[in-house]
């Protein structure tokens, strides 16, 4: 965004005074990441009243700053709009400026893999157009409109991820957004204590659609029995599924995984070989959702299998770590039972010629069903695939319990992270191969301290 601050303040009637030529370059909420140009939006709350930082943030080099009107004290030597309130402002901001972008817009949402779609469609679509994608966690009320007030006027394709925690959420991003495509990555089991069900989550996420324009594209998981049910019943929504059913227009038919990262093979709408440099079959699932919008943009088969072959993911999203001993596989940014079996899947039928160890944290946010979720993987572990497993937090003393039987000494449980940093240094070589999976605050990663990467 550049824009004077007198356009600003016409969008949301308030009054530039005599600084109405000030030019504005994007927006920010927080003194320490602010950019030389930028517009402060200082929030007050029961802590901390953003309105202290202000004048730090005209000395960080912002060019402008909201005001609530019912703070006392504004600053009448500065580039001040009075608003009432700073969320609304900021999203009125974004609203305004969205209407005038030109680019092509991608929603993104899913219970499971948002963030790395929306890695691995941005990754498609940067070398052949000039694409912005949502960064970090800015996927709510106030990072979506911060994202929108950072795109530049000739992008051409904005790629942005849409989270929620409660109803109604996913649509008013989308209303904000306009996407002309959305993709809904799967339904799985994050947030049920606040959303009640699975088919609760459905619901939510196809909020997606609400904002969608009217010649727009919807590209879900077309494994999922709740989506193909929702699907049906959305009105007026043209919707093409993909995944491994026979069901679904575009068909992952083959995957194989090797040190350069995982092969797979499409049929049905598009049909081609293709490469991914990281791992897993999930995320080759994700990619199909890429190649669908890629096709929709204009881009041959060549060019999506060039694009996709350099995407890199978000960190701890399959990444693979070389340390001077065992080699990670971080996929601890966060976790689900269903997004947990898929690496515990992934880890099981790989073959990289290395012994294999899980070391899984508690999946949070599962409400009053959570420690039957957590016994339920022990289905998918046993001592023929993995030489060891090691589980941390209070709701994977379950697990432990339905495991020991089998593995012995060779399955280990704790609450404390010093524990279980101790256990790995003592159990695990060079010669192991060990998955990293967990709920974000579990901070499972902390587990390879121990080991420096080389």
């Amino acid at each position: 965004m550049k824009k004077k601050l007198q356009q600003l303040a016409t969008w949301l009637g308030a009054d530039a005074g005599e600084f109405g030529e000030v030019i504005v370059t994007g927006a920010s909420l927080n003194t320490r990441t602010i950019q030389p140009g930028e517009l402060f939006i200082p929030f007050r709350g029961e802590q901390v009243n953003g309105h202290r930082f202000v004048e730090q943030a005209f000395e960080q080099g912002a060019s402008a700053a909201l005001w609530l009107k019912d703070e006392p004290n504004p600053p009448t030597d500065r580039p001040i709009l009075l608003v009432d309130d700073a969320a609304l402002a900021l999203q009125q901001l974004a609203a305004a400026y969205r209407a005038e972008l030109t680019a092509t817009f991608i929603g993104i949402t899913g219970s499971n893999g948002k963030t790395s779609t929306k890695d691995l469609v941005a990754g498609l679509c940067s070398p052949y157009f000039k694409t912005i994608k949502t960064q970090g966690n800015f996927n709510n009320e106030l990072g979506l409109p911060l994202t929108l007030l950072a795109i530049d006027e000739d992008t051409e394709v904005a790629v942005l991820e849409m989270g929620m925690s409660s109803f109604g959420e996913i649509e008013f991003l989308s209303k904000l957004a306009k996407p002309s495509y959305t993709v809904i990555t799967n339904i799985g089991e994050a947030h049920l204590q606040d959303l009640g069900s699975r088919e609760g989550i459905t619901k939510a996420k196809m909020e997606i659609v609400a904002g969608m324009q009217s010649n727009g594209v919807l590209f879900y998981d077309g494994d999922e029995p709740l989506l193909q049910q929702a699907v049906s019943q959305a009105e007026g929504v043209k919707a093409i599924p993909y995944g491994k059913g026979s069901n679904c227009a575009l068909q992952l038919t083959k995957t194989s995984f090797s040190n350069e990262g995982t092969e797979f093979s499409t049929a049905g709408d598009v049909e081609g070989d293709f490469l991914l440099r990281v791992l897993g079959e999930h995320q080759a699932k994700n990619a199909l959702g890429a190649i669908l919008i890629g096709r929709e943009l204009g881009l041959t088969i060549e060019q999506i299998y060039e694009g996709l072959k350099q995407v890199q993911l978000t960190d701890m999203r399959m990444q693979v770590i070389e340390t001077a001993g065992p080699t990670f596989i971080n996929d601890a940014y966060n976790a689900a039972p269903t997004s947990m079996q898929a690496a515990i899947h992934f880890l099981r039928d790989a073959d990289f010629g290395k012994k294999k160890w899980l070391v899984l944290g508690d999946m949070l946010e599962l409400g009053e069903a959570e420690l039957a979720y957590h016994a339920q993987l022990a289905a998918s572990i046993e001592p023929k695939h993995f030489t060891g497993v090691a589980l941390i937090g209070s709701r994977m003393k379950v697990l432990y319990n339905a495991l020991h039987e089998s593995f012995g000494t060779q399955v280990f449980w704790t609450e404390d992270m010093e524990e279980l940093q101790k256990h790995l240094a003592f159990q695990l070589t060079s010669e192991d191969l060990v998955l990293l999976k967990g709920s974000r605050g579990m901070k499972v990663e902390r587990a390879m301290e121990t080991w420096h990467r080389e």
